[in-house]
């Protein structure tokens, strides 16, 4: 109780420019005209961290938040907090309504603390909530909450509350929110002897450092934080905005080391003799390296589904161990990356858990910024390969270059710093696409054409096979139907979908589409079928939004990828060539995208080529310009008509 008493007096004391005004006050000069287009503000929002020695910290928060119109009253008619009782422990203490006409009361609702929803990974989160009551627009609510303990857990601690980086403190604070905040403080004390380094990136805070005897006190305030308006395609808000990130661990080679410790005095990678068995059955036909490694990965990327049960005590960092995993076949991330370790030491080689943050940037500061577990294999060369079998069912790449530009730190006995994922040449991920086709003098097109293509586009046109077997024949067709419903089918050959490690997928449609060109009595018009778009779902260039003609923020595509396309269109005999008129071509050449299309008439038969390289997955905002314009040129092949002038008798 000492304790608690001490945080609360030193947030008073810290905190004290909050206070220099009533709460009253301070609603009062919260004008809802000011905010035009928002549901509520938060007045202020107050975190006081006081750190122990073994790591543990105490968390005291304190917030207002005025109501701005009714959809602000019906998001705050509940307050909730999560939290995972495994690992922390949470408290609402204290709510307090006031109401626009100055009034105000203090809820006693009782306090519901219930499992908390869950979709896909079930580990036992929790949330507390207390059921605040109508509000109206003008009302406000004021709240103190207190918790204690972090995120995740560690297997056999004494105490489920210190971190799993015994003696370590760290957190990642944003200041930004998705509603306006007038004001924002973040406050931690910590011993002198933890040697607290701090970064704040996208912005600036302001700051202060104070000291009490063998304790030091930072506090960090922003004013005035109004949301950002979020751009198609951007990348993570905590890229952009304005974010502090706190440790107290000396580097990323210590937090490397800790990892790799965690999990080996756990054991998670013992094998068993089962597992053993099954190793050596899968082997059988590896002859090289990259056989074993790619064998291995796959088996455990499309043989454990995923879905996380929870182990007990110590969901987190630590990862499950092999037992459990090749026994249950079931789990998250970690736990595909734990029995993959096993599978590949059990083999004979050198494997190592690793963490990544998928989605977000990873900075400089040690602190925890990971939401994903791979793994490391080191290869005769010595160099160390990523292996991800969570990303990677059904897709031929051992490593998914969806997550290139990506930082990740391996779990070393002897420490590594962190690192980043490289760039993945957009011939890797190719789609081409090959047509010929005859149109007729009534306007029917006769033709085939060929789809190949590899990599994450492989794993794009591939998805026309994740439904069941009996739904493959309509799922093609769909393809072909997406170009135009009038389309009949005469026949499609694809490689077999279940053996795609073999070779890259590959799917040839016959085809025939009657009316397909507009005829009129002056002209006909059409366009290439395979300049249309044909198995679009493997171009995500294509679904970005380009109406924008600048951009503020970085922007992300799936994947770098190569798209190439031509097609042969034979026309009737008895066209007068001289009367045709062809889309203009198009050109796009910058560092990382490019593009070039057109068409050429040859003879009686036009020939349609266009050849699109996007050069990675996350690009700057200078990048925008050549990106928008090679997709909004592919996009205008799609719609533009080759037309042919009839002359009249």
């Amino acid at each position: 109780m000492m304790k608690r008493t001490f945080i609360f007096l030193s947030m008073l004391s810290i905190l004290g420019m909050v206070y220099s005004q009533t709460v009253a006050e301070q609603l009062k000069a919260v004008k809802a005209d000011d905010y035009k287009g928002y549901n509520q503000v938060t007045v202020f929002d107050s975190t006081k961290v006081l750190m122990e020695e073994s790591g543990l910290s105490y968390v005291n928060n304190h917030q207002l938040i005025k109501i701005l119109d009714f959809r602000g009253a019906k998001n705050n008619n509940v307050f909730k907090i999560d939290y995972d009782p495994q690992s922390a422990y949470v408290e609402i203490e204290k709510i307090v309504v006031h109401r626009s006409d100055g009034s105000s009361n203090v809820l006693t609702n009782k306090v519901c603390d219930y499992v908390a929803p869950a979709r896909m990974i079930y580990w036992g989160a929790s949330q507390k909530m207390v059921e605040i009551g109508n509000l109206m627009p003008g009302d406000a609510i004021e709240v103190w909450t207190f918790r204690k303990g972090f995120t995740y857990a560690l297997l056999a601690d004494d105490s489920k509350y210190i971190p799993p980086m015994k003696g370590h403190f760290y957190d990642i604070v944003p200041f930004w929110a998705n509603q306006p905040v007038k004001e924002k403080v973040y406050s931690v004390n910590v011993l002198k002897n933890k040697n607290l380094q701090y970064n704040v990136y996208n912005g600036e805070l302001s700051s202060t450092v104070a000291y009490n005897g063998d304790r030091v006190i930072y506090t960090f305030s922003k004013k005035d934080i109004m949301p950002i308006k979020r751009e198609p395609s951007m990348v993570a808000n905590n890229d952009v905005e304005t974010k502090l990130l706190l440790s107290t661990s000396p580097n990323w080679e210590a937090k490397s080391m800790w990892f790799y410790g965690v999990n080996e005095d756990y054991g998670s990678f013992k094998s068993t003799p089962e597992l053993t068995k099954k190793v050596k059955q899968l082997l059988k036909p590896a002859k090289t390296e990259l056989d074993s490694i790619s064998i291995l990965t796959h088996w455990v990327a499309d043989n454990m589904r995923y879905s996380g049960i929870s182990m007990g005590e110590g969901e987190g960092f630590t990862l499950h161990n092999a037992h459990m995993n090749f026994t249950d076949r079931c789990g998250v991330c970690k736990d595909k990356a734990s029995l993959l370790i096993a599978m590949l030491r059990t083999a004979g080689f050198e494997s190592y858990a690793a963490m990544t943050m998928a989605g977000e940037r990873i900075d400089r500061i040690p602190a925890d910024q990971f939401n994903h577990s791979v793994t490391v294999v080191k290869r005769r060369n010595g160099q160390y390969e990523l292996l991800d079998p969570t990303w990677v069912p059904n897709v031929r790449e051992l490593w998914s270059s969806a997550e290139q530009q990506q930082g990740y730190l391996m779990g070393l006995p002897k420490g590594a710093d962190l690192m980043e994922t490289p760039v993945s040449d957009p011939e890797n991920h190719y789609i081409y696409i090959n047509g010929k086709s005859e149109l007729k003098s009534d306007g029917t097109l006769l033709g085939e054409f060929t789809v190949e293509a590899e990599g994450q586009s492989d794993a794009g046109v591939r998805g026309v096979f994740s439904a069941r077997y009996s739904e493959w024949a309509r799922n093609l067709e769909l393809e072909l139907l997406k170009i135009d419903p009038r389309a009949e089918l005469i026949s499609v050959k694809y490689t077999n979908p279940e053996e795609y490690l073999k070779q890259p997928v590959k799917i040839t449609y016959k085809y025939k589409i009657p009316g397909y060109a507009r005829i009129s009595d002056n002209e006909i018009m059409f366009t290439p079928i395979c300049a249309k778009g044909v198995f679009t779902r493997a171009m995500n260039h294509l679904r970005v939004n380009t109406s924008m003609e600048t951009r503020k923020y970085p922007f992300k595509d799936r994947c770098s990828r190569l798209v190439e396309v031509k097609e042969t269109i034979i026309l009737p005999k008895n066209i007068d060539l001289d009367n045709i008129v062809l889309p203009k071509d198009e050109r796009v050449n910058s560092s990382s995208v490019t593009f070039q299309g057109g068409y050429e008439l040859d003879g009686n038969t036009i020939v349609f080529e266009q050849r699109a390289s996007f050069g990675k997955r996350v690009y700057n905002t200078d990048e925008w310009t050549p990106f928008r314009k090679a997709v909004e040129a592919q996009k205008k092949f799609a719609d533009e008509h080759i037309i042919i002038n009839v002359e009249q008798n």
